[in-house]
């Protein structure tokens, strides 16, 4: 494990399943911890079922949550509200965010992995900045693992919406007891990119706002099949 830190790159924490990896899962913690907390999930999937690939956690930068009373924490976008029937997500907190991914991306192409090697995955709101900003990446990555989560920015996708995505493959998973994000709310935005063509498969648990073991396991079939 290393853990890298850049002035142009958020700092991340680094796991290889193998030497010289070919490609890659950049993974985006949820609000309020840190690029250690999906750590421990790359040593429970079997490594080889998958290629030589560099897990990279970033670590989001810290700034006031306004649903927290403005505490300063690790965070990829602001949360102004608690109601889900509108808008909840700052705009140019994931605007911002979205670009330090497109930066460890363009990183992991100078490291010799090309994007269609390359995986987005996130929870909660690190999901989030998996779906906005690979939808909206210029070229085909191997695929968006979308984790208790839903579509920020929902009403922008159309126009903003890049071809080159159109068809990558989306792992969407949810827990049907989650208290934090409801289960209807991450269907919802799961069948809105259904209705406009994209190849997602969702997946629904017995489990709260977390990761299950069974989620774990369809997780590295899924990842088997797409980092090929």
């Amino acid at each position: 494990m290393n853990t890298l830190q850049a002035s142009s790159h958020l700092p991340t924490v680094e796991v290889e399943t193998a030497a010289n990896p070919t490609h890659a899962v950049i993974w985006m913690h949820g609000l309020g911890a840190d690029g250690h907390d999906f750590e421990p999930i790359v040593h429970e999937f079997d490594k080889k079922k998958l290629p030589a690939t560099r897990f990279v956690f970033p670590h989001a930068p810290t700034r006031p949550v306004t649903i927290n009373n403005g505490y300063v924490m690790p965070a990829w976008y602001d949360i102004v509200s608690l109601d889900f029937s509108q808008r909840r997500e700052d705009p140019q907190g994931v605007r911002e965010s979205a670009q330090q991914i497109e930066a460890l991306i363009a990183r992991e192409n100078s490291r010799g992995i090309d994007d269609a090697h390359i995986v987005l995955a996130g929870f909660s709101q690190g999901g989030a900045i998996a779906l906005h900003t690979a939808l909206r990446h210029h070229h085909r990555l191997a695929g968006v693992l979308a984790l208790s989560t839903y579509l920020p920015l929902a009403d922008t996708l159309i126009a903003e919406a890049c071809a080159a995505n159109r068809d990558v493959p989306i792992f969407m998973a949810h827990g049907h007891a989650d208290g934090v994000i409801p289960y209807s709310f991450g269907q919802q935005s799961a069948k809105a990119m259904q209705a406009q063509g994209y190849p997602l498969s969702w997946h629904g648990y017995p489990m709260e706002h977390t990761v299950a073991l069974d989620e774990l396991r369809d997780i590295e079939t899924w990842l088997a099949s797409v980092l090929v």
